[in-house]
């Protein structure tokens, strides 16, 4: 089993660059109508419903743990309704995202199996035992799916909960995002295959709930109702790599229950690099996670605030993604080999043919690239565009080149192009002007492995992280848990907690370590 990490240098990435989230017009409502949570008082539920249907609402997700259910209704009876003796309070029905970054970095990717960074510096490769105690914890993943198909996963102890008239079967995933997180989870130990995750050897029991379809957005009231069903599925860790910006009072009751039943929610801070509050990681009794990078260097992306508990791996993240749905990119030019990004839309497909300057690709140039690799400086205009005006000129691949310093990766939109199409530093692009007329190989494979940045790929290290201390201690609450994770963590930046790193990073020998000297929470 190789291990990746380190200062990393290669020629090939996989990059599979996913737009995380919908755009605004996906979730308008029903003309005139909108969507709230209504908090009933108690024994006043069939009073309550009662009062909805009379106002022209319709339920849509029943919370009754809580006593409360998530309706829409015509917005000339909320303030009707909000008036309803029965009625508690009545909330908005926030949104609730993923967690992963648009535009991952590429550090370079091999073949064969290999260890991601992440697994060492959390210490999951230091328990005594391993993972072999953990069949007695489940860890509940609510995201966008599990690819029950894929090679290095397929073989897991999972079930899961499907949405047929919602998000679909919780064994597929139409955004990568899921499934991105389950393999840091569970990837499972293969001679030759894949990569390893932080629990990989098929003693984890996993759980599946489905929120998010491939337009990536759900409501709070779903989130709630899918941690409810973690529940009743016997999870002990419930991992969220997900949230937003406006917290609920019935999610927070949600979780707040959740934890009074010896369960411990996990979930990412958010990716906006400043002080803003996510939900439902902010609330007391949720596990808010910081992104750390591979030097344990606090990721810039990572929100930072007074309810921030700890950090984990998050920059660079290699994991399972859908089979065939990532990007494997190469780029070679007159037998110098380049570590290139991938543009999302390209095709897959190969071709070897002369370089030649395509300026910024900002208009066709009819024959002007007739059998030549297109070299296309960024700016002005989209990638889409730069590559359609390439194909247009005759070209037959594309290499965009940075106008900034380092490499990136791009999209092209949606795009329609039968040429492969890469991107490349501006490093990279200043070399090349100096090879133009050279032979270049431009490639672009599919690949069911893809880095990923975000809170979202630090939050399932703690949480399979806690499931396996867990296992070894099955007596501590869910709340001793979460302390002596805290407490044994590696102390990062400012003595002490601070807004950035929580307690620090998360580690798994020390926890286990600390419980059998000192106890639970201790």
């Amino acid at each position: 089993m190789k291990k990746l990490k380190g200062s990393w240098t290669g020629m090939a990435v996989a990059i599979a660059t996913v737009m995380f989230g919908a755009p605004m017009s996906s979730m308008a409502q029903d003309q005139g109508r909108t969507r709230v949570i209504v908090a009933a008082k108690p024994g006043a539920m069939a009073a309550v419903r009662a009062a909805i249907a009379k106002a022209g609402g319709r339920v849509k997700v029943e919370l009754g743990d809580v006593n409360a259910v998530a309706i829409d209704l015509p917005l000339r009876a909320l303030a009707a309704l909000k008036r309803n003796g029965n009625i508690d309070f009545v909330e908005a029905d926030p949104i609730r995202r993923p967690f992963a970054t648009t535009s991952p970095s590429a550090p370079p990717y091999e073949l064969g199996q290999l260890e991601p960074y992440g697994v060492r510096m959390v210490q999951a490769d230091q328990l005594p035992s391993g993972d072999s105690l953990a069949g007695n914890r489940k860890v509940c993943i609510i995201d966008s799916g599990y690819d029950l198909a894929h090679e290095d996963l397929s073989a897991n102890p999972v079930t899961g909960d499907s949405d047929p008239l919602g998000t679909g079967d919780w064994f597929t995933d139409e955004n990568s995002h899921g499934t991105h997180v389950a393999g840091t989870i569970a990837a499972m130990n293969q001679a030759g295959v894949g990569v390893v995750g932080v629990a990989p050897n098929k003693a984890l029991n996993l759980h599946i709930i489905k929120v998010f379809g491939a337009d990536g957005w759900a409501y709070s009231s779903s989130l709630s109702n899918a941690a409810m069903k973690c529940r009743k599925a016997g999870a002990n860790v419930i991992s969220m790599s997900l949230g937003g910006s406006r917290a609920g009072r019935i999610e927070e009751k949600v979780f707040n229950f959740l934890t009074k039943r010896g369960i411990l929610s996990v979930a990412a801070s958010g990716n906006d690099g400043n002080t803003a509050f996510s939900y439902p990681a902010s609330y007391p009794t949720v596990m808010s996670v910081g992104a750390l990078d591979v030097d344990k260097a606090w990721a810039t992306f990572s929100q930072f605030n007074s309810e921030v508990d700890i950090s984990a791996p998050g920059v660079d993240v290699l994991s399972t993604v859908p089979m065939g749905s990532g990007a494997l990119p190469s780029l070679s030019v007159g037998g110098v080999d380049y570590a290139p990004g991938a543009m999302d839309g390209s095709p897959n497909a190969s071709v070897t043919a002369p370089l030649a300057n395509f300026g910024l690709g900002d208009a066709v140039v009819p024959g002007g690239m007739t059998g030549q690799v297109c070299l296309i400086q960024r700016g002005n205009i989209s990638f889409a565009d730069k590559v359609t005006n390439c194909e247009a000129s005759g070209g037959v691949g594309a290499v965009v080149y940075n106008n900034a310093p380092g490499g990136f990766s791009g999209t092209l939109g949606g795009a329609v192009t039968t040429i492969p199409s890469v991107t490349a530093s501006d490093t990279e692009g200043a070399a090349m002007l100096d090879q133009l007329g050279e032979m270049a190989t431009v490639t672009v494979e599919a690949a069911s492995y893809a880095f990923f940045n975000g809170t979202s790929m630090a939050t399932p290290h703690v949480s399979a992280v806690a499931a396996l201390v867990w296992s070894y201690f099955p007596s501590c609450t869910a709340e001793q848990m979460k302390a002596s994770l805290m407490l044994s963590a590696e102390d990062l930046g400012d003595p002490g907690r601070d807004d950035k790193f929580g307690a620090g990073l998360v580690q798994a020998k020390a926890a286990h370590d600390r419980i059998l000297a000192n106890g639970c929470g201790l």
